[in-house]
């Protein structure tokens, strides 16, 4: 939507119109006038840009920036910022000492040099044991910190006496980089529903998604009685993990959160493994454009893929695979074996699994 109207085209023949009535004179393109006027209106047409845009960071649907910080503060909605990702430490001696080995808080220790991670206190290897468990944040905030598998963080910066290795035991969780516009805004949307007390599906969702930045879809569900089942997807429709459900889960029984009477269950949500299997055909009217249209049909099939994997509870249609593919100029005929429709429930995801993509050859009408 546009406050004022911006058409610098229409702008510029206003402001000539304007002239032309009050002066009487007819403006050529030579005029000189003309040539003021014509830049007069190209200032205009600035100014009212600036009105616009100015006029649509009052509205929650295109508010962006330290604009839409402004709008949530309205709510009482705040930007989540960027936080660490966390991981546990097992630092190991060679052979039982009879003394203990001090692991100061603070150790820093690199998967490969660019990232490091610390310990967040101090661990002792107690005399006569071999290893020592200590949780560890990574330096940089960001989701940069998370994914690193078991044993991939194993390199010390901080050499500490009699220590002869150390790897991480768990997956590296939990980081997020500040939240986004998009997710903002989302929350911004919700936040009226978290006003109420009764415990509203709505302020679920918006509780769910303040307690990390990269909760992008959220399920409520009520298999019971006083029992609240939430489910939720991370950003490109990762699963999370355990500990991820547990912050979740600590976030929503939060005195301040949950209603007293409500049970709260967080879980993942199940994953329904479907297949793809096709073959398409490609007129040969556009023979010259298979190699292309080849590349744009994968392209399709993994917008699907995304398409299904990010939203709880989707059901899966042949329609909207065979809808995508269709939209390829080009691609003449389509024959799916599989999926077929599959209702996808509230508490469920689905996945694809494997995937066979065929190209059948040129065709005819």
């Amino acid at each position: 939507m546009d406050f004022v109207n911006v058409d610098t085209s229409k702008i510029e023949a206003e402001i000539l119109q304007a002239y032309e009535t009050i002066s009487g004179k007819k403006l050529y393109p030579a005029d000189p006038v003309r040539l003021i006027l014509e830049t007069v209106a190209y200032v205009v047409a600035i100014l009212k840009n600036d009105i616009n845009y100015t006029g649509k960071q009052n509205l929650l649907a295109y508010a962006k920036g330290e604009y839409l910080d402004k709008l949530g503060e309205l709510l009482g909605v705040k930007r989540t910022g960027a936080t660490n990702a966390i991981t546990t430490l097992r630092f190991f001696v060679s052979e039982p000492l009879a003394f203990d080995v001090l692991i100061p808080q603070g150790t820093r220790v690199t998967p490969d040099n660019k990232i490091f991670f610390e310990t967040m206190e101090e661990a002792k290897i107690i005399a006569g044991q071999l290893s020592v468990d200590v949780q560890a944040k990574c330096q940089t905030a960001g989701a940069v910190g998370n994914g690193f598998l078991p044993g991939q963080i194993n390199q010390i910066v901080d050499i500490i006496p009699y220590v002869d290795s150390v790897q991480n035991v768990s997956v590296s969780y939990g980081g997020s980089n500040i939240e986004s516009d998009e997710h903002l805004r989302e929350r911004i949307r919700l936040a009226p529903e978290s006003f109420s007390n009764a415990g509203s599906k709505g302020a679920y969702i918006f509780h769910t998604k303040s307690a990390h930045s990269e909760i992008e879809d959220v399920s409520v569900l009520s298999p019971s009685a006083g029992v609240v089942k939430i489910v939720f997807l991370m950003k490109d429709g990762a699963l999370p993990n355990s500990d991820l459900i547990q912050i979740v889960q600590n976030y929503l029984n939060s005195e301040t959160v949950r209603p007293l009477t409500d049970q709260v269950i967080v879980e993942a949500p199940i994953v329904v493994s479907y297949n793809i299997d096709l073959t398409y055909y490609i007129h040969k009217d556009f023979s010259t454009l298979v190699p292309i249209i080849k590349s744009q049909v994968e392209q399709a099939v993994n917008d699907f893929i995304a398409y299904q994997k990010t939203k709880i509870g989707r059901d899966i249609l042949p329609e909207e695979l065979i809808g995508r593919l269709k939209q390829i100029d080009g691609v003449y005929r389509i024959q799916l074996k599989s999926p077929t429709f599959t209702e996808i429930l509230e508490d469920q995801v689905a996945s694809a699994a494997n995937v066979l993509i065929t190209y059948g050859g040129l065709v005819d009408d």
